[in-house]
């Protein structure tokens, strides 16, 4: 690891605190969705009643919803505030390695939420950030709903599967590398 960990490149503040907060959101969205898609709504009737099915539901959606407000306002500080030099410069097969994962993770998170909503509204069903009721913003139609439902189902596995790659990536820079990559993200030095 570089020797001097106080000067290491980072991003700003807010980039961090949004990557982390994002994190977070689609942890809990992926977890949501995993207990949707595993139950079904047949079988949360069953397991959470009509309430915690309700609660289910709304969550999910709000966390979409909020997600893609979050990726906004992440793509923006992006565009704003750049990303800090490497301290020690990666191998290129490594460079292109993150790149393919940081900019796939940025497209699926804005289709993830917009095909979510788009399956919700052509399926009839009601749009939610917590309580408020958003537009549906499509007519409904059952069998486009069935298609997106399905690509929003594929798209959060490979979200899945970019998170185990990112983690994995993320923890040999730390563990094996020591090359300060992980600080640039840190909230803590």
């Amino acid at each position: 690891m570089p020797s001097d960990a106080q000067n290491l490149p980072r991003y700003t503040l807010i980039q961090r605190l949004l990557h982390w907060l994002i994190a977070g959101l689609v942890l809990l969205s992926l977890a949501t969705g995993a207990t949707i898609g595993y139950l079904g709504f047949d079988g949360l009737r069953a397991e959470f009643g009509a309430a915690g099915t309700d609660f289910t539901y709304t969550t999910h959606k709000t966390l979409g919803v909020l997600i893609l407000g979050l990726m906004v306002l992440r793509l923006a500080a992006r565009l704003g505030f750049g990303k800090p030099a490497y301290a020690v410069p990666l191998p290129a097969p490594q460079r292109i390695a993150s790149r393919a994962v940081h900019d796939l993770f940025y497209v699926l998170l804005f289709v993830m939420p917009v095909l979510g909503w788009l399956a919700t509204a052509s399926g009839g069903y009601p749009v939610h950030l917590f309580t408020l009721e958003l537009p549906g913003l499509i007519d409904r139609n059952r069998e486009l709903s069935d298609t997106l439902f399905f690509w929003h189902r594929v798209v959060g596995l490979t979200i899945a599967g970019l998170i185990v790659l990112h983690v994995a990536g993320a923890l040999y820079h730390w563990r094996a590398r020591r090359d300060g990559v992980m600080q640039r993200m840190s909230l803590l030095r």
